[in-house]
């Protein structure tokens, strides 16, 4: 019984490293890509700002409003692999590793218990 529980604890051990640094992975990336929608966002208010009214102060309009939802994206994108999030699949991996420390400190106990009966 032992011997299962730990088997599961290390697949879920497993699944939680590859978690984690896939959170790692898309938290940085997500933060650069962030960064360089806020710095367009930022190019295209200042164009309109001294764009007369007509079709490209139009088109620019129309891409701020795409390039702020892109943002909006990023945002709630962030919340669920961000810093965060990052740190909660950190602190479920050390439960997990200590689960595993704890079944093997059971199952050596059992062993040794075992050991004396014979």
């Amino acid at each position: 019984m032992a011997n299962k529980e730990k088997a599961d604890l290390n697949f879920k051990k497993l699944s939680d490293e590859r978690l984690v640094n896939n959170y790692s992975n898309t938290s940085v990336e997500i933060s650069v890509i962030l960064q360089g929608i806020l710095a367009e966002i930022s190019a295209v208010t200042t164009v309109l700002n001294v764009l007369p009214e007509g079709p490209t102060k139009d088109a620019e309009e129309k891409r701020k409003v795409r390039l702020e939802y892109k943002k909006f994206l990023l945002e709630t994108r962030k919340e669920s692999y961000g810093a965060v999030a990052l740190l909660e699949k950190q602190l479920d991996l050390e439960r997990i590793t200590k689960q595993i420390d704890e079944v093997d400190a059971f199952i050596l106990a059992i062993t040794n218990h075992k050991a004396t009966l014979n």
